[in-house]
């Protein structure tokens, strides 16, 4: 048989999301014991809990967090006997833990010179990129893997099919344009961070004439312009790149130790009262 720790690594490589199960305590009579591991995608399981209703219903389990996206661990106590009907009669906690879960949704407008230093940066970690120009020519030959190219006549088109509490950056080569991206994405109003390139005198610019389109200043003032960590004063593409790209980082990272602290909270919960005092030092 596969084992788990095998066919978590290989789905990590492909970048493949999967749910690592554990069992983290055993009452009575139970099918394995703690520590016993499956890991399962969307489409196949590998290594086994014990088998039977318990697997099912983990493996149902799994693959609801898979299709939500959900990010977060979670804890879940089963009785064997009354609850599914199993023989050994026991008690069961099990862990489900995302691997590979997207942990940002990126939609970069424009392949220009910072584009380009930008979208390898962004490739590199736990997110999947959209980069979206007009320009077919402006873009690499090489695509980092994970990003998906898209070469649209109308780029203001796109920002009707992001998911919602997606990370926009609006660097374009066309101020127009620019602003047209920046009025879709505000209309929406559901991303969780929303970057424009350009000074203090683009942001003013740009802050009157969204007023005059009807937009709240509330809504204008999550806009990020200029964009990027303030202490990076270079103006070379690459500084610029890695000055958003922290900016990010620090964005989606705040968020995700949220999930994680709530999800510490939900395991410490559901441990016995002996185990809980260690759970939390």
């Amino acid at each position: 048989m596969y084992n788990w720790i095998d066919a978590l690594a290989d789905l990590q490589s492909q970048g493949e999301p999967c749910v690592l199960v554990t069992i983290i305590e055993e009452l009575g009579s139970t099918p394995r014991n703690a520590g016993s591991k499956m890991v399962i995608s969307a489409t196949q399981a590998f290594d086994t809990i014990g088998g039977g209703h318990l697997e099912y219903k983990a493996m149902q389990i799994a693959r609801d967090m898979l299709a939500s996206g959900k990010q977060d661990t979670h804890l879940e106590r089963f009785s064997l006997g009354a609850s599914l009907g199993q023989c050994c009669g026991g008690a069961t906690v099990l862990l489900f833990e995302p691997m590979g879960q997207v942990q940002a949704q990126i939609a970069v407008f424009g392949a220009g010179h910072v584009g380009r230093a930008l979208v390898p940066l962004l490739a590199s970690l736990p997110c999947r990129v959209r980069w979206i120009d007009s320009r077919d020519d402006e873009f690499p030959e090489q695509i980092p893997h994970g990003v998906r190219k898209i070469v649209s006549e109308e780029p203001v088109d796109e920002i009707d099919d992001l998911p919602a509490g997606s990370y926009c950056i609006v660097m374009t080569h066309n101020h127009q344009l620019d602003l047209e991206l920046t009025a879709a994405i505000l209309k929406r109003n559901d991303f969780a961070y929303f970057g424009l390139i350009g000074s203090n005198t683009k942001r003013v610019k740009f802050e009157h004439r969204l007023r005059d389109r009807g937009f709240d200043s509330s809504v204008v003032q999550r806009m990020r312009c200029p964009m990027g960590i303030g202490e990076v004063k270079g103006k070379l593409p690459v500084e610029i790149a890695i000055s958003i790209a922290g900016e990010i980082i620090a964005t989606y990272n705040a968020n995700f130790g949220q999930q994680t602290a709530s999800a510490g909270s939900s395991i410490a919960k559901l441990l016995p009262a002996s185990r809980r005092s260690q759970a939390s030092h």
